[in-house]
């Protein structure tokens, strides 16, 4: 391993990003015999992303398992991210089954904290090249496949060729783009802005989110004592904001319901966000390239499924292709075999996730379940198995689940109020 150049330019791989999902599959693929060429344009080994929800679904936690993050990220001080959720039904508070196992948990944690984590991790694994500074100009391709990449290196421009190139550079692809893969783009009626706070409490510690209908909004306790808080209101209210980002950011947190004590916190960040983030999708493989988190499938950030995401692309990736890398199967076969894989496991949460970026109100079916899930613990259980991604649409919106739902609503009809709505 090396942060430098290499001793040469044939790979088995070349990843070009070593963000979560870049350095993930290095690692993986590494592990499996493959020599792996990790790019990343920034020079600095401590760089980190910045916009996101810096929270890890719990969909994801075999994946950090299996790359021995888990004490690390313990060590750490990163929280198991549990969370609550209001709605105009009331908080929807997942709790254990009195005689049945823990929820199944992940982490929040900070980007500063956990991608130089496991870059690090990357470049000390044997048969990962760890090459900063390196950013994508071309792609090499020959007879309708890719073949490799051309660099920008502070020694000059650069050729590195592989059996397999890998898009792990995020939203706007220059991968994707330099071979030509399209992307299917959705609009998010939502802008974002979040900062980090010190000090700042939060109902039993745990994650909270507000389904304001269509607002949203998140706090989110993390590594170190920081709290991330999150406002994702509709683009109605983007002009306003506008006028006066800090007064709009802390009145829109001070008017939540039970609303965290922002006034008395330390704001230890700048307030930074976005104003258009769509969705975007691509197909996750072309002829000798494999496209993964970020840059294969874009979520919304209101749903914290991104870092879970990148992830799992990057292990499916490994097993599918692990062998054919290195010479010891088919790699058309084993892409095809990745793509498979990842469609059947993120089209559906991706088409719900597009639906609700809409900014539309809840719909008949979401508030059966969400109304249920604040009256039930069984319920309340089943969400927090699809808001971790361990269930897939069709097994959250089953006739069964939706069943128990209408019983649990007709049971409390009349007997609460819904709390006054902002």
């Amino acid at each position: 391993m090396t942060t430098s150049e290499s001793a040469g330019d044939g790979y088995d791989v070349v990843i070009s990003g070593a963000g979560l999902a870049g350095c993930a599959a290095a690692i993986l693929l590494a592990r499996r015999g493959a020599r792996v060429a990790l790019l990343e344009r920034r020079s600095d080994p401590e760089a980190y992303k910045v916009l996101c929800t810096h929270s890890i679904t719990a969909n994801a936690y075999p994946v950090l398992d299996e790359l021995g993050l888990v004490p690390a990220l313990e060590k750490a001080g990163a929280p198991r991210n549990s969370a609550r959720w209001y709605t105009r039904w009331g908080w929807i508070e997942p709790k254990a089954a009195p005689s049945g196992p823990e929820l199944p948990y992940a982490y929040n944690v900070r980007r500063s904290t956990l991608d130089p984590l496991i870059r690090s991790r990357a470049a000390q694994t044997p048969g990962v090249d760890l090459l900063l500074g390196h950013q994508v100009t071309a792609v090499v391709r020959e007879a309708g496949r890719t073949v490799g990449v051309r660099a920008s290196t502070p020694q000059g421009e650069r050729e590195l060729r592989a059996r397999l190139v890998v898009g792990a550079d995020g939203k706007d692809s220059a991968v994707a783009k330099f071979a030509e893969v399209p992307a299917r783009q959705h609009e998010n009626a939502r802008f974002g802005y979040l900062a980090h706070f010190r000090g700042l409490p939060v109902h039993e510690g745990i994650g909270q989110v507000w389904f304001l209908d269509p607002d949203m909004a998140y706090a989110f306790p993390n590594d170190d004592g920081i709290t991330v808080l999150a406002v994702l209101p509709d683009k109605k209210r983007l002009p306003a904001f506008r006028e006066d980002l800090e007064g709009s950011f802390l009145d829109f947190v001070r008017a939540l319901p039970e609303a965290p004590a922002v006034d008395s916190a330390e704001r230890v960040s700048k307030i930074t966000g976005t104003v258009n983030y769509p969705l975007i999708s691509r197909e996750p493989t072309a002829p000798g390239l494999a496209l993964i988190g970020d840059a294969a499938l874009t979520g919304d950030p209101l749903w914290g499924v991104g870092c879970g995401w990148a992830l799992l692309s990057a292990h499916w990736l490994a097993e599918a292709a692990g062998a054919a890398v290195t010479g010891r199967g088919d790699l058309d076969r084993s892409l095809a075999a990745y793509a498979r894989r990842h469609r059947r496991q993120l089209r559906g949460q991706h088409f719900l996730a597009v639906d609700y970026a809409k900014g539309r109100p809840f719909n008949p079916v979401e508030r059966l379940i969400f109304s249920a899930a604040a009256r039930d613990a069984s319920v309340a259980r089943h969400m927090h198995l699809f808001a971790s991604r361990l269930i897939s649409p069709s097994r959250f919106l089953s006739p069964v689940a939706l069943a128990k739902a209408s019983v649990v609503n007709i049971r409390h009809r009349g007997k609460a109020k819904a709390p006054a709505r902002r």
